[in-house]
């Protein structure tokens, strides 16, 4: 190939470089960049010339084509020559300075050539820059701009040069008048400057190691005057920055004497300009630089600028930063630097200014002069060391900041201080109590988004920082240990640091283990020289406290218990061993819960475990009394925290139930009761708790404490006749009483039950009462507080718990007793019926519980009062009580019916009896029938609660008639079908309690299991489903299992019963009550037949109306009855009721379904109304021209809905498996002959008018009942799996559609050959019958049918295959043309239902295919798709012989279908020429080679086609092809990127492919390309682009020596077309193939 090619080539993309789409323009750069890596000095010229022809392109071009030339010059610079530099270097010089007008775009893309050329040609292009840069012209602005980048990019090469041009560029600074210029002038100082400092900073590598900082002094001095006096004095921003920028490093050149001489007037300038601009970054980073130069040289001058320095950058560091933009950020680390040159310097003066700022109160300069102090400690540490006192003193105001964002400047200025000792100078223990108190800060003080100012730690809250802070200085700083231990300890027992406990906690334990490790010296805390520290008494209180709620404060109770496990030895010397092992397993349970799921009470008693277990190994009654003091000293200080101080009751009962000293626990005691907080109910209760567990120990004590305190002048006053008519005065009163009493009661339940059992009466109940019952003036006055009650009821309650737990409670007589009784009864009464609001029910059943089983008894009409008054207390409550107190609700209502359970179980354990059950039956029974589903759900649960009990306590010492049992049954047994699953959960128990205890009374033993009975266990879970229908069907097999467990003399009692459960207000039940009653009937046969008439009789009046469903089961009996006798009579009555049926009548026909021989013959009636009757009758349409309406025929309707009904019925089976064959065809037929028929005008309007009276009608449209009845056939037949098969596949729904009923037909053949292959003789014997039919769409249905059976091997193996091949060849020739596609379907099926005979009959079905391929009377084609889909399925199995004289025929008739527009047609031919393929492995013939090659490029192509279909067969194609191409790379390439479900890089595979084609078969270099031709017209896209990167590829590999076989000329023309394609893609692929062309430059 010659230049002129490549320029050719050249020409055609760089033509194509005005596209307008971005894609195509990039492609059209990289394909010339292509052409510059293999031919980069033509392509260069190429362009270059280009350019130079084309005066008139647009600079956005021009830029685009400059582009693409830098990009072949960085890449090969080195292959450059001399001339084409020099043509490239006036290029660009020429198209940089065109125009005098900046357009930067193109004039940038000029000089960034022009920088690439010099990396090499410095000297040529300085030669063409310096003719362009004349003493006394102002040059063009690029010009300096290139020298600028010039002195960046090769700064060895360019700086020699430097003084010459900054001699020549000097007096040009004083002509520049353009801000414009002058800027440019700016940024080349600046980058001459940095190339100078960079030169001088690596003489020992530079060309020229003579060149000093002096040969630039004398003109950057000369610069730096015009920038700094004049241009730096101009209005425009942009001018003053660009100014700015270039001072800072040219400060560094200039002569120090002159630097020193400047600097007062330079600093105020530059200070200056923070004012005029937002962006400060440019301003601080070269006033950086600038003070860097003057620290450098040692100015003297700098200190008196100092103050104003000082002042500006202190502003700069204290202005509200509106952003967080990286200029932004970037401007405060500069201005910091700033200050770190500063402090090294002079400290002194920096202190001086900033130390003062500390203490005003405003914000921002109070946070900025922190992060200043901060910076400086950190970054001049040296010169701050003699400087802490100072700064430590200052921070006294910053302290007292409240401001969020001053906290964190200070925690961060704490936290450099600790790095760096100033927290161990005086003043240091000041910066550590302000972090913990930070640490103990309220989370809701905490803003939601803190400032964006606090660096890197703005997202947390000051709390968070602080504790972090915390942690770190006490595990990090080692210098810290000695300053933090033991000072720490004091803020453990303020309450203000409670927050902080967790991180304090922290702390301390890894201080403490580093001071372990030290040795025990250091560990001991020495109180005498730390007189602050808390007492361990005061130690242990607190953190045992604390860890009561062991969650809070992230996780306070481990931390707390952690520390005290390591001070054991400064808490008392015997507690180490056991602390080391008790403490791990508290921690360990801990972490088994969470916050929400830890047991408080269990956790709360482990903790007081842990304390008895302390005091008993100290065993000093001094150390215990020190601590029971300090514990009740610390009792105030939970004020507001009731739990805390509710478990500190605990410890204090709990440590002075461990003193020996009586007047100690005494004086505490009496302590307490003068300072509790009676008004907390909380408070309360800790009290109560505290005497309790104290009594344990000091029962004598206690009960005196308690008389003497209300003898004592504290209470009497309180209760003063004339304070009790004032309100808040009777309040308090109330509430102390209340807590006497509930001491009381705790005393009664901890302390020893042997001394209890003296003290009840005479001294416990007898003042519990004197305190609950007030009198004024002698006359007794009601209480109206209800927490006196409680606590009276509570305290009532745990003292008759204490009798019944006591040993001798069986012998105790407990005279008080009914008066306690009828107090509680009193207090339940009064409670609201509606509502469930305190616990005073609960607790009143309860103590009642405890009262009922001690001496003596109760006398029978208090028992009776009793279960009145309770039941309807508990039962009338509302359920599912709302609000936001609804968890406590529903738990408080959970108690109550608990508490209910167990008085009624302690009553009725009273009377062990059948009558003792009936007397608490008898009272439930009204609650068991009420019409509100609640109170069945509770009377049922209670129900079932008390039978359990009466069985499981069952003694039977005679063999006595439990006379009551059908009555109680008959009761229960309905409720198994309650609206409410619990109530019939519950029937079911209570069924199954009763049986049992029938059978206990027969004398069985009572662990025997009774089969019969225990079925009721396993029909539980089908009263889950609210499902009626497995309801009553569960309820059925409840009643069977009574009917044979029930004796004879209790069946009238029990049906007598269940006939009043029909009129019951839940339907459920009434309808249970009737499943019932037939299921006994049935079971006990002798009386059904007698009453058969009545029953039935009766049941059908409930039908008349409007609530009757429970009666339908015994009309369904009449109806079988009358049927046995008069069937064909019953069945045309039935027909003749209207449509569509109403419910009943539906129901009336499953029933003739019950007896076989009767369903038999009543389906055999169906079917011949159905075939009797054509099934459609044509009427005329209104509109001329339009095709007649289809009208079903009303009699095979209504015989097809009542075949539907009578099958639906399970008992229909036999019938349907006898007529199995009949029923499906005719059904089959009946559906295909339907499609499109309409309803009778008459029903079409009531239709529309919805007048059918039952709600549960089915659908009349003809069809789609025909093909509800065929599947509910084949349901009943026993072909479940067809049904199945149909509904996964969506068959029904193809069947009853005219587009899919094909579809839908051979769906139900597979699944019939599939699942019933024994009954297909019989049903293939029906529809050959049917297949000559007079209706063309039941020819299509039959012909569907058999050719889907031929899919499947079981015809073969029942004999079939002959007759059904024969039968469907005969059909061949067929007018619609639907069925001769059909039946080459069929026989095209044999390939995969009977292989091994094919290879028989391989000519016929050959012949039958190729004629299917030249059918020429369906002008759609199917018939031809129907025959290449079938030949591809049996190629591989016909006689090659046969094959081989087809083959070519084939082919060459399949080969149009490749490019049709159709989807299905040119995947269906495709696929079908791979297989040809995969037929000819190893015998391919010439001739047909020939067909494979001409079909490779359709097929890699339509490997993009946009249908994924095709692809795919595309891929299947190729893979077969592969083998008979002669070529194993090839057909390894196909084998490895075209297999199914594997990802294709199309561009990859393309290149692979072309390359092996290219290397085998060079000589068909030409046909390829001119068939890629072709298809650069197709009408696919993805095609149209595939085409021309097909042909790239083609070309890429291609040897030199076989371009001859390439027509370029037309290629490229071709190419060019493609450029100018609408769709993006195809123009950037055909860029890219132009690219390629390079290979035959």
């Amino acid at each position: 190939m010659t230049v002129s090619y490549v320029k050719k080539l050249s020409s055609t993309l760089l033509d194509a470089i005005t596209d307008k789409d971005p894609m195509v323009q990039e492609q059209v750069c990289g394909a010339l960049c292509s052409l510059g890596e293999a031919q980069p000095g033509e392509t260069l010229c190429a362009c270059e010339e280009y350019l130079r022809q084309h005066d008139k392109l647009a600079h956005p071009y021009r830029a685009a084509v400059l582009r693409a030339m830098e990009t072949v010059l960085n890449c090969h610079i080195s292959e450059l020559d001399k001339d084409t530099a020099s043509t490239i270097i006036l290029l660009a010089s020429s198209e940089m300075t065109k125009t005098k007008e900046l357009v930067y775009d193109w004039q940038q893309a000029a000089s960034s050539v022009l920088v690439a050329v010099g990396k090499r040609f410095i000297n040529r292009v300085m030669e063409e820059m310096l003719s362009r840069f004349q003493p006394g012209v102002l040059p063009h602005c690029f010009v300096v701009q290139t020298l600028a980048s010039l002195s960046v990019s090769n700064v060895f090469g360019m700086v020699p040069f430097l003084p010459s041009i900054l001699s020549t560029m000097l007096p040009m600074l004083g002509m520049a008048k353009q801000d414009t210029m002058r800027v440019v002038f700016c940024s080349a100082l600046q980058h001459f400057s940095e190339g100078t400092l960079e030169y001088l900073a690596n003489l020992d590598q530079a060309p020229d190691p003579t060149v000093r900082r002096d040969a630039f002094a004398t003109d950057i001095f000369s610069a730096y005057d015009i920038l700094f006096h004049h241009w730096l004095q101009s209005r425009e921003a942009k001018l003053r920055l660009a100014v700015v920028e270039a001072l800072g490093p040219m400060t560094h050149l200039l002569p120090s004497e002159r630097l020193e001489e400047q600097l007062p007037k330079l600093l105020p300038g530059i200070l200056a300009l923070y004012k005029k601009h937002a962006e400060a970054f440019y301003v601080s980073k070269s006033l950086g630089q600038i003070l860097e130069a003057a620290v450098s040289v040692g100015s003297r001058t700098l200190e008196a600028q100092l103050d104003a320095l000082l002042a500006s950058l202190h502003v700069q560091i204290c202005v509200p930063v509106a952003s967080s933009s990286p200029l932004v950020m970037s401007n405060q680390k500069e201005v910091l630097r700033c200050f770190t040159v500063l402090a090294c310097s002079s400290p002194d003066r920096l202190l001086a200014f900033l130390l003062p700022r500390l203490d005003t109160s405003n914000e921002r300069i109070r946070v900025g002069t922190l992060q200043i102090v901060r910076h400086v400690i950190n970054s001049a540490a040296a010169q701050m060391e003699v400087k802490k006192p100072f700064i430590l003193s200052s921070m006294r105001l910053p302290l007292l900041d409240t401001n969020n964002k001053v906290k964190r400047a200070v925690v961060q200025v704490i936290s450099a201080m600790a790095h760096h000792g100033y927290l161990e100078q005086p003043g240091g223990e000041a910066m550590i109590e302000y972090i913990v108190q930070q640490c103990a800060l309220p989370p809701e003080q905490e803003p939601e988004k803190p400032g964006p100012d606090s660096e890197d730690l703005a997202t947390d809250s000051v709390q968070a920082v602080c504790i972090r802070t915390l942690y770190l200085v006490s595990t990090t700083v080692d210098r810290m240990s000695n300053v933090l231990w033991p000072y720490l300890l004091e803020f453990l027992i303020p309450m203000r640091f409670t927050r902080a406990l967790t991180p304090l906690c922290r702390s301390l334990v890894h201080l403490a283990q580093k001071r372990q490790e030290a040795g025990a010296d250091a560990f001991l805390i020495q109180y005498d020289t730390h007189v602050n520290l808390p007492s361990p008494y005061a130690i242990t209180t607190r953190l045992l406290v604390v860890s009561s709620n062991p969650y809070l404060g992230d996780g306070r109770g481990a931390a707390s218990l952690r520390l005290l496990n390591v001070l054991h030895c400064n808490i008392h010397p015997l507690l180490g061993q056991r602390w080391e092992t008790t403490i791990p397993l508290l921690l360990g349970y801990l972490d088994e819960y969470t916050e929400e799921t830890l047991p408080q009470k269990e956790w709360e008693e482990k903790l007081l475990m842990f304390l008895r277990d302390t005091l008993a190994i100290v065993s000093d009654n001094t150390w215990i009394c020190q601590l029971s003091l300090e514990m009740c000293k610390q009792l105030p200080c939970y004020n507001g925290m009731p739990q805390e101080k509710n478990f500190l009751y605990k410890c204090i009962g709990t440590t002075l139930g461990a003193a020996s000293s009586k007047e100690v626990v005494r004086k505490h005691l009496q302590e307490l009761l003068e300072t509790a907080r009676y008004q907390e109910e909380a408070e309360r209760e800790g009290l109560a708790c505290c005497f309790g567990i104290c009594a344990i120990s000091h029962l004598e004590d206690i009960l005196a404490q308690l008389e003497d305190f209300v003898r004592s002048d504290v209470f009497r006053k309180s209760m003063g006749i004339f304070n009790i008519f004032k309100d808040r005065s009777e309040n308090e009163v109330e509430k102390v009483k209340s807590a006497l009493i509930l001491c009381y009661g705790h005393v009664a339940a901890r302390a020893p039950r042997e001394l209890v059992l003296a003290k009840v009466e005479s001294d416990i109940l007898r003042n519990m009462f004197q305190y609950f019952n007030t009198k004024v003036l002698g006359i007794k006055v009601e209480t109206k507080d209800p927490a006196l009650k409680l606590c009276l009821i509570q305290s009532t309650c745990m003292v008759s718990q204490a009798i019944c737990s006591g040993a001798h409670a069986s012998s105790f007589h407990f005279s008080r007793k009914a008066d306690l009784v009828a107090q509680m009864m009193e207090f339940i009464k009064a409670e609201p019926p509606d509502c469930l609001k305190t616990p005073i029910r609960k607790k009143a059943m309860l103590t009642c519980t405890y009262l009922v089983n001690l001496e003596p008894a109760l006398e029978e009409q208090v028992r009776a009062n009793m279960i009145r008054g309770c039941l309807n207390s508990v039962m009338t409550l509302l359920p599912e009580p709302e609000g936001e107190d609804g968890g406590c609700q529903e738990s408080l209502y959970l108690d109550t019916m608990h508490a209910l359970e167990d008085l009624l179980t302690s009553l009725l354990q009273r009377n062990m009896t059948p009558q003792g059950l009936q007397v608490m039956v008898e009272h439930l029974s009204p609650w068991i029938k009420s019409p509100r589903g609640h109170e069945r759900a509770r009377a049922l649960s209670l129900s079932a609660c008390l039978l359990r009990y009466f069985l499981e306590h069952l003694r039977v010492s005679a063999l006595v008639p439990f006379h009551n049992l059908g009555l109680l049954i008959g009761l229960f047994s309905p409720r198994c079908a309650d609206l409410w699953p619990a109530t019939r959960q519950e029937s079911v128990g209570c069924v199954y309690s009763l049986l049992y205890l029938q059978l206990g009374y027969e004398g069985f033993s009572r662990d025997y299991r009774d089969d019969v009975a225990e079925r009721l266990l396993t029909l539980k879970d089908g009263l889950v489903n609210p499902d009626p229908t497995i309801l009553f069907h569960t309820c059925n097999s409840i009643a069977q299992i009574i009917a044979k467990r029930l004796p004879p003399d209790q069946l009238i009692s029990f049906l007598l019963t269940m006939f009043e459960g029909l009129g019951d207000p839940d339907k459920n039940c009434s309808r249970a009550a009737t499943v019932m009653i037939n299921c006994l009937l049935q079971e006990r046969g002798g009386t059904l037949l007698e009453k058969v008439p009545e029953i039935v009789s009766v049941l059908r009046s409930k039908l008349q109306e409007t609530q009757g469903e429970h009666v339908l089961p015994a009309a369904q009996h009449s109806i079988y009855l009358l049927a046995s006798q008069h069937c064909a009579a019953v069945v045309s009555s039935l027909l003749g009721s209207p449509l569509p049926f109403d419910s009943h009548t539906c129901t009336l026909w499953r029933a003739l379904a019950v007896e076989p021989s009767l369903a038999t013959r009543v389906l055999e009636l169906l079917l011949e109304k159905i075939s009797k009757d054509v099934p459609f009758k044509e009427s005329r349409a209104f509109l001329l021209g339009s095709a007649p309406d289809r009208v079903a025929t009303l009699l095979p309707l209504s015989a097809t809905c009542a075949l539907y009904e009578v099958v639906s019925a399970p008992a229909s089976g036999p019938a349907v498996h006898e007529l199995y064959p009949q029923l499906f065809v005719a059904l089959l037929l009946r559906v295909s002959c339907t499609m499109g028929v309409q309803l009778p005008r008459n029903l079409q309007a009531r239709e529309r008018r919805g007048t059918s009276p039952a709600p549960f009608t089915r659908n009349l449209e003809p069809c789609s009942s025909a093909v509800d009845a065929l599947r509910v056939v084949l349901l009943r037949g026993g072909s479940e799996d067809v049904v199945q098969c149909m509904e996964l596949e969506g068959g029904w729904e193809l069947l009853r559609a005219s587009a899919g009923h094909e579809e839908g037909t051979t769906r139900l053949a597979r699944a019939m050959a599939q699942c019933v292959g024994p009954r297909l003789p019989q049903v293939m014997k029906a529809l050959v019958c049917a297949h000559s039919s007079a209706y063309e769409i039941q020819r299509v249905t039959c012909t569907a049918f058999l050719a889907e059976l031929l899919n499947n091997n079981v015809v073969n193996d029942l004999m079939l295959l002959e007759s059904l091949m024969d039968n469907l060849a005969a059909r061949q020739k067929d007018k619609c043309a639907s069925v001769r596609r059909l039946v080459l379907r069929g026989l095209a099926n044999l390939a995969s239902g009977s292989p091994d005979k094919v290879r028989a009959r391989g000519p016929q079905l050959l012949t039958a295919m190729i004629n299917g391929l030249d059918d020429g009377d369906d002008p759609q084609s199917l018939v031809a798709l129907e025959a290449m889909t079938g030949l591809a399925r049996l190629l591989h199995l016909v006689e090659p012989w046969d094959l081989r004289s087809v083959l070519l025929h084939v082919a060459i008739r399949i080969r149009p279908f490749f490019d049709s527009e159709k989807m299905e047609f040119r995947a269906a031919s495709i696929h079908l020429f791979g297989h040809l393929n995969k037929a000819c492995h190893g015998a391919c013939e010439d001739v047909f080679l020939e067909q494979v090659i001409g079909g490779l490029v359709p097929l890699l192509l339509h490997l993009q086609d946009p249908q994924a279909p095709v692809a795919s067969a595309c891929r299947f194609a190729l893979r077969m092809c592969g083998p008979n191409l002669e070529c194993e790379e090839l057909s390894t390439t196909f084998q490895k990127h075209l297999q199914e479900g594997r990802g294709l890089h199309f561009g990859e595979f393309l290149n692979t492919t072309c390359k092996h084609l290219t290397y085998h078969f060079p000589d068909l270099l030409g046909r390829l390309v001119s068939t890629n031709l072709f298809y650069f017209k197709s009408s696919w896209e993805d095609v149209r682009a595939a085409a021309p990167m097909f042909t790239g590829f083609l070309v890429l590999h291609a040897e030199p020596e076989h371009r001859p076989q390439v027509d370029l000329d037309q290629l490229i023309l071709a190419l060019q077309l493609l450029l100018k394609d609408p769709a993006p893609m195809v123009r950037t692929r055909a860029a890219e193939a132009l690219g390629r062309l390079v290979k035959f430059a």
